[in-house]
């Protein structure tokens, strides 16, 4: 009658305490890093979605003041390119009220201030980003690192005894190498979503840096035209 084969849950109940730490390890990371994958995804979807409506209302024809006072009066806090045109135009408004402030000066910290807020917009859009480069990095080696115990463990207690069988080995290998794929199962969906979350931060803050040349080209012409 030949053995019940072992299941997963059996082989890490039969690992050592190392292995087993190093597959717990594993399965924490790969479940904080879906968490992240699933928010970011969400977060950018957001990103992307606003900024379309906010440029769609602001290449209406809409004052600019009034669109100022609506995103100020809004239940909803501004997020992205909305804070970059309210930063934007706030510094304007007050620079532009002060006696003798030249033109050229207004719009130095005009664009000073819209740079500052493009800056903290495209850092909350990368954000878990690095998490996700370090377990798409780090977590293989992890993993290989359990196998290679593992397999160090079995070879070792292989060589107590005076007939060595597989199937005393293969268990000991099997359990190892549960290890190496819990890693690469952690390390692909975080590659795998470092790469396309990028892409798509790239992409924003090029919408983002377009929009703050176009806006302060509008309020160039309106501060020298006064």
């Amino acid at each position: 009658m030949s053995p019940e084969p072992l299941s997963v849950i059996d082989l890490f109940i039969k690992a050592s305490l190392l292995v087993q730490l190093v597959m717990i390890s594993l399965m924490v990371i790969s479940i904080i890093s879906w968490g992240m994958i699933v928010e970011r995804t969400r977060s950018l979807k957001l990103a992307v979605k606003s900024g379309n409506s906010f440029e769609e209302k602001f290449w209406s024809g809409v004052d600019l003041s009034k669109l100022y006072n609506d995103l100020g009066a809004r239940r909803l806090a501004p997020t992205g390119m909305e804070l970059i045109f309210m930063a934007g135009y706030r510094e304007f408004a007050r620079l532009r009220n002060q006696n003798g402030t030249t033109a050229d000066a207004v719009m130095e910290g005009t664009q000073r201030s819209m740079r500052v807020a493009h800056s903290r917009e495209v850092d909350k859009l990368e954000t878990h980003l690095s998490f996700l480069a370090t377990v798409g990095s780090t977590t293989p080696y992890i993993g290989l690192f359990g196998t290679v115990w593992g397999i160090m463990n079995s070879f070792i207690a292989l060589g107590a005894v005076k007939q060595a069988t597989l199937a005393m080995v293969a268990p000991g290998i099997a359990e190892a190498l549960i290890a190496t794929a819990m890693g690469l199962f952690a390390a692909i969906p975080a590659v795998i979503a470092y790469n396309r979350f990028s892409h798509s931060v790239q992409r924003i803050e090029n919408q983002y840096a377009n929009f703050v040349e176009e806006f302060s080209g509008i309020l160039h012409r309106k501060a020298h035209s006064s």
